[in-house]
């Protein structure tokens, strides 16, 4: 393993002002090339750098010469941990790579990945994962079994996620091979999961029974690639083949590539993925993801109509469903706000004067589009309300005579288990409000939710097919008890002020406390927001 280097910002401004106090972003990005002949390790950064925004806390590449796997990781974002120097010396033909938001341990750097892992046949394996395991406490009893209690590995050196659980059962019974053991595992796994993983010679792929979260695999002239979104195949310049379908594990290696079905396809697609996670340029499921927000704006215009002069995004998340509500409207769509595009991340600490900026660093009214108008402002989701409260002060602030403030999606009222991140119910601001009440804590004149119904349509898939649990609270995948739920379950001390329980070494299940955050856009915001953004007008 390289060692990481010293950490260095990159000198533009940071969407979180503190590097030390991260807020939440989404879930994790997963990219796997087989291409022998190419700079694998280049192809992986570059699709990586198209996953950006699955995963914004590290990032992680390892390389296989088929004699050999060199992996390197480092906390920050990817054109911060990777340079020219160190993918040159990431040689090989097979390549692993990962961008992560931490669902289950905390961000550290020996919780980053690829992991890397010992196989039975005296091989290595390197993992990386998008998602969430429900089943981390049944898998580490697994691992306490099959080890007597004694970590190795990833587990020895620290890493507390349920990455590092499956990577240490990836080892396999003695004189199995690397697939054989992965067969016999991923039906024992409970979650949402897209696993990209490769030993010396071949490269794996798998999703989980419910296919939460996207995974596709794509051609290049000569090789194979497989990603989280089809961003990655086209930034690498990979043509799209298909999804990875849901309890299907490919293997690609010198004779091909080769599919084996371990668990029959219940498909549960995660909606927020059309919701938001996604980047608009990505297809889940057959259908395009921008065409599912335009069309919740649409749904939304529909049937939440408002007497206004304009309709503004909360960029970039709200674009393409302000999009659609103006056309179905009539009403005229302007850019109201001014995103500031260089949100890298630094190191160097601010002062108080630009703590007191808040999100005003991030965002800026055009006056001239809203002074004296009704203004309708479309966002995707709201979880908490501040960052509305503060987009609904600063465009008062600007002279708007009347916020509108229309949401793509319904109300948020359920935590998720399955990847985005753990938020306690009490923090959801619809649990505890109605339309009316959170309205005025956010000092709109008016506030409104697209149905479930009309959401759902938008995405053009069956209800049956698609995990709400966030909005409904069904979820597909059983959860295991409550006293083995929870981000900090893995962990051997307390990592946020929010309760939860952990396990001890004996398997044992105790009261710590764990965090609890949101899954929305606004989640990297939070840190912006001074406590006068945080008070209506």
């Amino acid at each position: 393993m390289i060692a990481p280097r010293t950490r260095r910002g990159d000198g533009r401004l940071t969407a979180a002002l503190d590097p030390q106090d991260q807020g939440p972003q989404d879930e994790c990005g997963v990219f796997g090339v087989w291409a022998p002949g190419e700079e694998v390790a280049k192809l992986a950064y570059y699709g990586l750098y198209a996953l950006q925004h699955r995963g914004q806390e590290s990032a992680g590449i390892a390389v296989s010469d088929g004699g050999r796997i060199a992996v390197y990781k480092d906390i920050g974002l990817v054109s911060q941990v990777f340079d020219e120097a160190t993918l040159t010396a990431l040689s090989g033909h097979i390549a692993v790579g990962h961008c992560r938001y931490s669902t289950t341990g905390v961000n550290k750097w020996a919780n980053a990945q690829p992991t890397l892992g010992a196989t039975a046949d005296d091989g290595t394996v390197a993992l990386a994962h998008n998602g969430n395991l429900v089943n981390s406490a049944e898998l580490l009893r697994m691992v306490h079994a099959a080890d007597g209690r004694h970590t190795h590995g990833e587990m020895k050196q620290g890493n507390t996620t349920d990455t590092a659980l499956v990577t240490a059962l990836l080892h396999g019974a003695p004189g199995h091979r690397l697939e054989e053991t992965a067969l016999e595992l991923l039906p024992k796994i409970r979650g949402a999961y897209c696993f990209v993983f490769m030993d010396e010679r071949t490269l794996y792929a798998a999703r989980d029974p419910q296919g939460v979260r996207p995974l596709v695999l794509g051609r290049l002239e000569r090789g194979w690639v497989v990603a989280s979104e089809q961003s990655a195949l086209a930034t690498v310049g990979a043509s799209f083949i298909r999804e990875v379908e849901p309890g299907e594990m490919i293997a690609i290696d010198d004779e091909g590539i080769r599919s084996t079905r371990f668990a029959e396809s219940k498909p549960a697609g995660c909606v927020f993925e059309y919701v938001y996670l996604a980047r608009p340029d990505a297809t889940i499921a057959g259908r395009s993801v921008y065409e599912s927000r335009v069309e919740m704006g649409r749904r939304l215009a529909l049937e939440q109509p408002v007497e206004a002069d304009v309709v503004i995004p909360v960029p970039e998340s709200g674009t393409p469903a302000a999009v659609g509500y103006a056309d179905a409207s009539g009403l005229p769509f302007r850019q109201g706000f001014v995103k500031n595009a260089y949100v890298g991340r630094t190191f160097i600490q601010p002062s108080q004067t630009l703590r007191q900026l808040g999100i005003r660093l991030k965002l800026n009214v055009q006056s001239t589009v809203v002074a004296g108008k009704r203004v309708v402002v479309v966002d995707d989701s709201i979880v908490r309300g501040n960052t509305q409260r503060a987009v609904v002060r600063m465009l008062k602030e600007a002279g708007a005579a009347e916020v509108h403030v229309k949401i793509s999606s319904p109300p948020v009222k359920w935590p998720c288990f399955y990847g985005i991140d753990f938020a306690t119910r009490a923090e959801l601001i619809a649990n505890g409000a109605a339309v009316d009440q959170i309205a005025a804590s956010i000092g709109a004149d008016s506030l409104a939710y697209i149905s479930e119904e009309g959401m759902i349509e938008a995405t053009g898939q069956p209800r049956e097919r698609l995990c709400t649990a966030c909005f409904t609270g069904d979820y597909p995948i059983p959860l295991a008890d409550e006293g083995e739920r929870g981000k900090g379950l893995l962990e051997p001390v307390a990592v946020s002020p929010a309760s939860t329980v952990m396990l001890d070494e004996d398997g044992e299940t105790t009261t710590v406390t764990a965090t609890g955050c949101e899954p929305g856009p606004d989640a990297d915001d939070e840190k912006l927001l001074t406590e006068t953004d945080r008070i209506p007008l």
